[in-house]
């Protein structure tokens, strides 16, 4: 195993901000590690999409991240682990992970009666249900979809009180299942995490499946033989979107101003030549 390819970057995609709390365990918990971040917030939110759509665009960034040549892919979206995850892994000859197996593994570990609250697309998909029963048959499931979740993040309205009602509206079904355990199901929700507090009783478990797709990364890359032993390269941001507009956003949780470039996908499809470009 080179010393090259050990240096070489992890990859991690989300359809917005949300995937910085993945980002943010890594920080934790693989500190020697240089990282890829590409947030696809020209087409976000994935939880609306259908499944050929969001298969698509999980093809693209991975290409693109081959291209980039990363040594490893976390799909920082529940919406893309929940839909791709297992078409991609046949596809590209790189350790990929997601994030649902790791969230329900956590989950049963402290709880039987777990609520789920997700995209509509990852809630649709039943791969948490799936998930958490072949790890504890006898455990109890309930999933919510959470349509106007993301926006509201990306928008940067957690102290709205729009958004505590919506909360709300939300965890009543869970609570009505008297839930003792809830998986943030998509990775935009921890930040969500002081709104639901005020909702939800003190007794019930919060899952953040990025702590526990961060841990298992970090075996993956030791049986590997790829865990980085020399000082990190700087984080490099990417978005499908606007460059400004993502850093604005992510500085909250980031606690610094990231420089952000912009990148087209698919990279291997030439741009739309510009009319005025033609006269």
């Amino acid at each position: 195993m080179t010393q090259d390819r050990k240096q070489q970057r992890i990859g991690i995609f989300d359809s917005g901000v949300g995937g910085l709390t993945v980002l943010r365990e890594l920080y934790k918990q693989l500190p020697r590690e240089s990282i890829l971040y590409f947030g696809d917030t020209a087409r976000l939110p994935y939880g609306t999409k259908t499944p050929d759509e969001i298969l698509q665009f999980v093809r693209e960034i991975l290409s693109w991240m081959v291209e980039q040549k990363v040594k490893m892919a976390i799909m920082a979206c529940n919406t893309s682990s929940a839909l791709a995850l297992e078409a991609v892994r046949s596809e590209f000859d790189l350790p990929i992970l997601g994030l649902i197996l790791p969230g329900a593994r956590a989950a049963v570990r402290v709880g039987r009666r777990i609520g789920v609250i997700a995209t509509p697309a990852t809630a649709a998909s039943n791969a948490y249900g799936r998930a958490i029963l072949e790890v504890d048959p006898t455990a109890n499931v309930q999933q919510v979809g959470c349509p106007e979740f993301v926006p509201l993040i990306e928008a940067n309205r957690l102290e709205d009180p729009y958004t505590k009602e919506v909360a709300r509206q939300y965890l009543q079904p869970l609570l009505q299942q008297q839930i003792d355990t809830l998986i943030y199901g998509c990775t935009h929700y921890p930040h969500l995490e002081p709104v639901l507090r005020t909702i939800l009783p003190p007794e019930v478990n919060l899952v953040d499946p990025a702590a526990h797709v961060v841990a298992a990364a970090a075996r993956e890359l030791d049986l590997l033989g790829l865990l980085n032993a020399r000082s990190p390269l700087p984080t490099r941001f990417c978005v499908s979107g606007c460059a400004e507009q993502f850093a604005r956003s992510s500085v909250q949780w980031l606690g610094f101003t990231p420089e952000v470039e912009k990148v087209y996908l698919p990279t291997s499809s030439p741009l739309p030549v510009p009319l005025e470009s033609l006269e």
